[in-house]
């Protein structure tokens, strides 16, 4: 158990010890291997539902399972996802190290693909991992390259995401056929539970390849899983074209970043994504893995991904299959939007929004918005209302047809919800509606960048 406020602060570490050195109305200074770190509003609550947790039982949490979490951050960028009011409370991106960080903090310049560059954190011990939570950083996200070379990752990260009303039983299904699949091109696969609904599977990998290359390797890993369990795996972008567990190659683009191994999630109960063994895959439960009993879980049996580092594999494999799906004709996936238009990809929008020829009419998928905010349960009270003035059209509805969507914009998160009509029948369907609510923080700045014009956005 992570103890409560105000009691010892002897934590779990394997590193040094961990020292009270100050404390007053409004902060406790820790002493973390030599360093000081000023925790801020220590007792404010950052999980205050389901699990009251504290933004110093945070920090605590994290020291830990410090030697865990610093395995998944140490010598990478970091991008700073600061819930700074807690976790029931939107959260914002934060990419340039904040200007009052401590000197021990280091830094390297990270360049995007829009041309601009950021000062980014580089986290490499406890007292810098406790500094950033103290910010309000309940999820930690690196990027997957190391500070040494920042254009070829060093990481192929695998994201399992299920769709509405998939099963836990099939997410499990598909990461195990995902580890076959691995093993059969040379390489070793991690699992680890995702802290929401679902996996990653990450794997090592030799810095020789760009990201344009992982991103491509992902690309065929996605589209073999989708081959091999077709009615569980999909590789499709765009939402209304997905069922099943979405395999996420899209996340290996550059600038993109997931949440790495014993990172704490925004949900009630305060869930973890923790690394597994494989043999643990077939039964294990994610609402099993919290800040409340991680830390128990890695005294005894350490971390199941130390050994990463030393099992680094080779793309080739997986190239010489991309090369063979290009030269079958089947050629790039949808980039995210923000990306310049790829060689090779295709229409770069929803087939529901194509303007196809006339010679190959495509059906226009009937969607409508019901809901923008960046409070997600704002958002699904929305939806409710929307059923309830619609209750013979939301009668109709399978599970997949209503497509929640979480959107990221340059520094803010919302969420999006739309809602598929193809199941009801026409004379039933309600025509389109400002959203209730209607809150899409990136509005005013994609009307600007686009010329007036609104923007076309997908979440990944």
């Amino acid at each position: 158990m992570v103890p409560a406020s105000g009691h010892a602060l002897r934590c779990e570490l394997s590193l040094d010890s961990l020292f009270l050195v100050g404390k007053d109305a409004a902060a406790e200074v820790l002493s973390i291997e030599g360093r000081e770190v000023r925790v801020t509003h220590p007792g404010k609550l950052y999980f205050s539902k389901e699990t009251k947790l504290s933004k110093i039982d945070l920090v605590r949490y994290y020291l830990s399972i410090a030697s865990g979490a610093l395995a998944g951050v140490r010598d990478r960028p970091i991008v700073l996802k600061r819930f700074v009011n807690g976790a029931e409370q939107e959260a914002f991106y934060q990419k340039r190290a904040p200007a009052d960080k401590p000197q021990w903090l280091r830094t390297v310049t990270l360049s995007f693909p829009s041309g601009r560059t950021a000062e980014e954190l580089v986290v490499d011990d406890a007292a810098g991992l406790a500094w950033i939570v103290n910010l309000g950083c309940i999820e930690l996200h690196p990027h997957p390259v190391r500070s040494g070379d920042l254009e070829h990752p060093d990481e192929l990260r695998i994201d399992l995401d299920p769709g509405p009303g998939v099963n836990w039983a099939d997410v499990r299904t598909v990461a195990l056929e995902v580890k076959s699949f691995l093993e059969e091109v040379g390489l070793r696969g991690w699992p680890k539970t995702s802290g929401s609904r679902g996996m990653h599977v990450n794997v090592r990998i030799e810095t020789r390849w760009s990201f344009t290359d992982v991103r491509r390797a992902a690309l065929t890993v996605s589209r073999a899983i989708e081959r091999r369990a077709p009615m569980l795996a999909s590789s499709k972008w765009w939402k209304e074209e997905r069922h099943g567990v979405f395999l996420d190659y899209n996340q290996n683009a550059k600038d993109r970043t997931t949440c790495s191994a014993y990172s704490v999630r925004p949900l009630q109960d305060a869930r973890v994504s923790t690394p597994l063994r494989w043999d643990e895959v077939p039964d294990c439960d994610p609402a099993d893995f919290t800040v409340l009993t991680v830390p128990k879980r890695f005294r005894e049996i350490g971390d199941p991904h130390a050994g990463m580092d030393a099992a680094a594999g080779s793309l080739e494999k997986l190239l010489e299959l991309a090369a063979e799906d290009e030269a079958a004709g089947l050629g790039d996936a949808p980039w995210p939007p923000h990306f310049r238009k790829m060689e090779g990809e295709g229409k770069r929008v929803a087939p529901s929004r194509s303007k196809s020829a006339a010679s190959q009419p495509r059906t226009r998928m009937p969607l409508v918005v019901v809901a923008n905010s960046p409070d997600r349960s704002a958002a699904l009270a929305g939806l409710e209302r929307w059923k309830t003035r619609h209750a013979e059209a939301a009668g109709h509805l399978a599970v997949e047809d209503v497509l929640v969507d979480s959107m990221r914009g340059r520094s803010s998160t919302w969420t999006r919800i739309r809602v598929n009509l193809r199941n009801v029948p026409e004379a039933l369907r309600p025509p389109p509606e400002t959203p209730d609510p209607d809150d899409d923080p990136t509005r005013e700045w994609r009307r600007m960048h686009a010329g007036g014009r609104p923007a076309n956005e997908e979440s990944g």
